[in-house]
């Protein structure tokens, strides 16, 4: 699965990292990914910085001059951010990209960004809420299914429980009882 965060499924715009830290003296800092095989999408040429909870279109284009893995997180310089100081600056800002930037996840592989919001039904047909989260554990991903009414049931991403992802008709059906 890959990972990556919803910020706002209906703007298109997904939540790729979060700038934790300046690295260095020349302006690059660590970004902290949200998602699978960064690399992967490090090799797009330019990204969007904001701040959490603002929206997608205040968010400002920036051109990856560099890209490396550091340990858990990825060290990248951008074109805007020139020295320490202002690497300093954009600490806590997350980085991400439209959604139709994003390379094609691949066979069995979703973005998390597009399972928020789908309904999940068990194999009898009775409605066990949306997701409105997805937990990454050491063993397997995890969906945070919610009705609103009922305490948020908490499913292992795997296959045995995971029968079916349905991104058209954003259904997923799963083999899990509505009293578990």
């Amino acid at each position: 699965m890959s990972d990556a965060v919803d910020s706002t499924a209906s703007s298109g715009f997904v939540v790729l990292g979060k700038i934790v830290d300046a690295y260095g003296l020349r302006g690059a800092v660590k970004v902290l990914p949200f998602a699978d095989d960064p690399l992967r999408w490090s090799k797009l040429l330019n990204w969007w910085v904001g701040k959490e909870g603002s929206p997608p279109d205040t968010w400002q284009q920036v051109r990856l001059l560099k890209r490396k893995v550091h340990g858990d997180v990825l060290v990248v310089e951008f074109d805007t951010v020139c020295d320490r100081n202002a690497a300093e600056s954009v600490r806590g800002m997350l980085v991400g990209v439209p959604r139709a930037a994003m390379p094609a996840a691949g066979d069995d592989e979703y973005y998390w960004a597009d399972l928020i919001g789908m309904q999940v039904v068990n194999t009898r047909e009775q409605r066990l809420g949306s997701v409105v989260g997805l937990i990454e554990t050491s063993a397997n991903d995890v969906l945070r299914v919610s009705d609103g009414d009922a305490p948020e049931r908490l499913l292992p991403f795997v296959a045995s429980v995971v029968l079916d992802v349905d991104l058209e008709r954003r259904c997923i059906r799963v083999d899990w009882e509505a009293d578990w």
